[in-house]
């Protein structure tokens, strides 16, 4: 059974270990679907799903409890990289995280700031 997908309709996502980051996250078991998309598509999922209008840079929807979809939108991703002094890859490898964290249940705040602090240690973002 394969527990992780990618797709892209953005026209570059950086190569990173998504499924190793998946699987310390949310176990080899979960089910997750990380697609890439464009501005208008995250601003469109944002508007349908979460009644606001302006263009994420990431979106996390737990389907059930063993299933989630993330959505990342590089463009906005590579705008904002330098506000968090990161890399656009390390950014978007951030934002990663935090949607996987999302569906594991946690919400902003110090639990899940340390959490993204450990991973994105452990997998060299910056």
């Amino acid at each position: 059974m394969d527990t992780f997908t990618i797709t892209a309709t953005a026209k570059s996502y950086p190569k990173l270990p998504y499924e190793d980051i998946k699987n310390d996250i949310l176990g080899k078991r979960y089910c997750l679907s990380l697609a890439f998309v464009g501005g208008t598509r995250a601003q469109r999922l944002n508007q349908a799903y979460r009644k606001k209008t302006y263009t994420p840079n990431v979106l996390s929807f737990p389907l059930d409890s063993t299933t989630g979809e993330i959505y990342i939108t590089p463009t906005i991703a590579k705008k904002e990289a330098k506000k968090f002094d990161m890399t656009p890859k390390g950014y978007i490898g951030f934002l990663f995280i935090h949607g996987c964290l999302h569906l594991k249940g946690l919400d902003h705040g110090d639990t899940m700031d340390t959490a993204e602090m450990k991973y994105c240690k452990k997998y060299n973002l910056r």
